[in-house]
């Protein structure tokens, strides 16, 4: 290979090796802050009850994320405790916030929430409540139902208390946003409250935590293998080029007879 070409295959190799090294710094970054920032946002929890059935089941392991209570909205699964429920953490569904009206049930056997109809599809085979109860959720509260209406102990065992069986919106302490174990992805967010003011949450950054772990992994390695693959793949190169050039060196018959060598110096 000439001068020229071995400059320009050392200058191919910095290069390479810069940039692969830059996308493995890259991926750490990526990678380990992804992860720092799920822990920051989220933390995780095992339901312990058939309460919140067929949507999360007992035993499955959720990533609940971290809010502020003032930030729930209907709809949303959370997770709080509340000393009047008997200080035990517990998972529950909102259905009517500070001002809302709870009935049960309307003449097609479904929840109302200030007159309106709610169209609640993760009920399951099971009836908006087993028993006929109405209630007006205080001011900065929250009115909680499990999603197996027919085992959940939820505000309807509370409506004599002097909340009329809401809690703190303060009890709150995350949202759940997706069930980590079994992989059953993302909790979706029920259509049935998005026509009232305030309308529905928005999911959580998981899937941009994800995105960013992912992606980080996928430079670490593309980066830590560069160096191999390009070796290997030098060495061929060169490997040919010998074999093309027959070596580079060899023997001729010169004046009176003497051999002479030929080729490279």
């Amino acid at each position: 290979m000439s001068a020229t070409g071995q400059d320009d295959d050392g200058h191919g190799r910095g290069l390479g090796n810069l940039l692969s090294g830059l996308a493995v710094a890259v991926g750490c970054l990526l990678f380990l802050g992804g992860f720092a920032w799920g822990a920051v946002e989220y933390k995780p929890y095992t339901v312990p009850t058939e309460s919140m059935n067929p949507t999360v089941k007992a035993g499955d392991r959720v990533l609940a994320q971290r809010i502020d209570g003032a930030d729930v909205k209907r709809g949303d699964v959370v997770i709080f405790k509340d000393k009047v429920w008997g200080n035990a953490t517990m998972v529950k569904r909102v259905v009517g916030i500070g001002g809302d009206t709870v009935k049960c049930c309307d003449q097609g056997g479904k929840l109302t929430v200030n007159g309106k109809t709610v169209e609640e599809p993760y009920l399951h085979d099971v009836a908006p409540s087993t028993s006929k109860f109405s209630a007006t959720v205080p001011k900065d509260q929250l009115f909680l139902l499990g999603d197996q209406r027919n085992v959940s102990l939820d505000s309807r065992v509370h409506l004599e208390d002097a909340a009329n069986g809401s809690v703190p919106r303060s009890a709150v302490s995350a949202r759940v946003d997706a069930i980590a174990w079994p992989l059953d992805g993302m909790l979706k967010r029920p259509d049935g409250f998005k026509e009232f003011p305030g309308g529905i949450s928005r999911p959580g950054p998981l899937r941009l935590m994800v995105g960013a772990v992912i992606a980080g992994a996928v430079l670490i390695f593309g980066g830590g293998v560069y160096g191999p693959v390009a070796g290997f793949l030098g060495r061929r190169r060169r490997g040919r080029a010998d074999r093309a050039g027959g070596g580079g060196t060899g023997t001729g018959t010169g004046a009176g007879g003497r051999e002479v060598p030929v080729g490279g110096q």
